[in-house]
């Protein structure tokens, strides 16, 4: 009998798969630390909304590739506290990562995104052949 060491993400991610399979991330992830996302689906694309207060649009980073949208983001602080004869040196560090797989109508060529008052907010244009037709009048010859 052999022990294996189990890796505890495995699990919930074949879960998000087996229980609600979903382009835009699976079930909802109980991890606290990952901000918040609002997920909109317009005619002309996609917009996602992603709160996270206080950070820096220079902080990000957003990356594309094989239809797989990564944003993540790496934040170190260090802040100094004098008072007296005491000295406080605090220490932070905050990180995130979320993952998202592209459905084939979004043009990942053409995303933009913007970051104001907390949220980071990526739009996602549609392909041309997904876009809504309009209605056709068909004439009878």
């Amino acid at each position: 009998m052999s022990i294996v060491k189990r890796n505890s993400l495995f699990f919930p991610s074949l879960m998000n798969d087996l229980v609600r399979p979903d382009w835009f991330g699976g079930m909802e992830n109980l991890n606290t630390d990952l901000p918040a996302v609002n997920i909109k689906d317009n005619d002309e694309n996609f917009e996602l909304e992603l709160a996270v207060p206080g950070g820096n649009k220079d902080d990000f980073k957003i990356e594309v590739d094989n239809d797989v949208l990564t944003i993540s983001t790496e934040v170190k602080t260090d802040s100094k506290e004098t008072k007296e004869n005491y000295t406080r040196r605090e220490f932070s560090f905050s990180s995130f990562k979320r993952v998202f797989t592209l459905p084939e109508t979004v043009d990942g060529t053409r995303i933009d995104a913007a970051y104001e008052n907390g949220i980071l907010r990526l739009t996602l244009p549609k392909k041309e052949e997904a876009l809504p037709r309009p209605k056709r009048l068909i004439t009878i010859e």
